[in-house]
């Protein structure tokens, strides 16, 4: 079981882990050790509340695909076990970012003495502007 909050958690046959060999530096050992820890899970047939698979999948992220699944790809470290703690815990960041759900936002009205300053603002803007005319002899 991945746990996300103390009411959460994901049972692991919900999430595909797959051992894969890491790009990059790494000398003779990154092309013999499948490493790196791709990570699979599909929004739509998890246990996960509607709401929050909803709001899943209204993020923006380039780790959800079209289809509706999250793919991380751990490799930072030499450690296939690290890796997979890695990818596991982005994935329940991912989730807790999701379960966040953002208060509405109150509509505000300008006070009357804020619209006031600014007419005053565009008044004085104005007569500075006038000034800027061509410049007449009176003769």
């Amino acid at each position: 079981m991945l746990t996300i909050t103390r009411d959460l958690a994901i049972p692991e046959h919900e999430i595909e882990l797959e051992a894969i060999r890491a790009q990059g530096a790494g000398g003779q050992n990154v092309n013999k050790v499948s490493s790196a820890i791709h990570l699979r899970f599909d929004i739509r047939a998890s246990s996960l509340p509607q709401a929050c698979q909803e709001r899943l999948l209204a993020l923006a992220d380039r780790r959800i695909t079209a289809d509706g699944v999250i793919v991380i790809k751990a490799q930072r470290f030499r450690s296939q076990d690290k890796n997979r703690t890695e990818a596991l815990t982005r994935l329940a960041d991912l989730i807790r970012k999701a379960l966040h759900v953002p208060r509405p936002r109150q509509p505000t009205a300008p006070t009357k003495a804020a619209r006031q300053r600014r007419v005053d603002a565009k008044t004085q803007r104005g007569k500075v502007k006038s000034l800027r005319g061509p410049v007449r002899r009176d003769d």
